[in-house]
């Protein structure tokens, strides 16, 4: 099994004609992916990439059953963008942009409240379940398929994860960038709850950074309600407070958005700290190797 995408997903990229879109359109495509249609406002009825492009999301939904949409938009128009997916029912919206206005993303947060559609990102890689589907930036030729579930603020880290994890022999289920923005979609919380219920995923890994509080609570959820072992890696120890770091959330505002407390925290709850980056892969390596031992 794996979370939010799988063989069945039907994808809609939004902003499909432009030079990102396109390329990592083509990308999902190649691995795999069903992209059933395109959205571009003005190019309604043309074909891009042998997908139908329509004039608006509605539109698109109607005629070709997408139950998700890529969002490859650019920051003053992507909340909107977000508004219209989730308008339109579609259950799973994926936004990559960066750069979005913390004041639209706040608008999006209240108008996503009560509403059953999830929304992974803003300024995100999006999320692949080897195999199945792909829908974001990642190189696909980086995963397996196999029991172990990504989560992470880091693009970057991700990969690196991914490629040592892969070269370990050890495969994922599913791989979900949630973004390194103030206001993300979706939470860690949000995305350990879905790994704990899924029957194939059998660890976690867990990547964070400086900046808020989203891995404290993560370790109060791994604490009380995960039974998997989860090993975890924060970004971010030697920065210095005040100082933003890459990400915009990325950014210590308080004690508790150091990377030393995030990893005191999830140490307490019972997650396996990985020393380095470097040592994401080797760390899992061994808690499988424990883990199995044990049962």
């Amino acid at each position: 099994m794996s979370i939010l995408i799988n063989e069945k997903t039907r994808l809609l990229v939004q902003g499909i004609t432009g030079g990102e879109g396109s390329f990592h359109t083509q990308r999902c495509i190649e691995y795999g992916t069903n992209v059933v249609a395109g959205v571009t406002p003005g190019k309604g009825g043309s074909e891009t990439l042998g997908v139908p492009v329509f004039n608006t999301v509605e539109t698109a939904v109607e005629r070709t059953g997408a139950n998700a949409s890529l969002i490859f938009v650019p920051a003053a128009f992507a909340a909107d963008a977000i508004l219209e997916a989730v308008d339109a029912g579609i259950p799973l919206v994926v936004c990559v942009t960066e750069g979005i206005p913390v004041l639209d993303m706040v608008m999006v947060h209240n108008y996503l409240r009560g509403k059953e559609n999830r929304l992974i990102g803003p300024n995100c890689p999006g999320l692949i379940s080897p195999g199945k589907c792909k829908a974001g930036l990642m190189a696909g030729e980086i995963h397996l398929p196999g029991n172990v579930g990504v989560t992470s603020r880091s693009g970057t880290l991700t990969y690196e994860t991914v490629a040592q994890l892969t070269g370990l022999g050890i495969g994922q289920s599913t791989c979900v960038g949630i973004g390194g923005d103030p206001l993300p979609g979706s939470t860690f919380v949000e995305m350990l709850e879905l790994f704990q219920k899924d029957n194939d995923t059998k660890a976690v890994v867990l990547i964070g950074e400086i900046g808020g509080t989203a891995e404290q609570d993560a370790a109060a959820f791994i604490k009380t309600k995960m039974t998997k072992p989860v090993v975890a890696f924060v970004a971010g120890a030697t920065a210095p407070p005040g100082r933003r770091m890459g990400h915009a959330g990325a950014i210590i505002s308080g004690s508790s958005g150091t990377a030393q407390d995030k990893m005191a925290a999830l140490a307490a709850a019972g997650a396996t700290i990985a020393p380095s980056p470097a040592e994401i892969g080797l760390t899992m390596q061994e808690v499988l190797e424990k883990w199995n031992a044990s049962r």
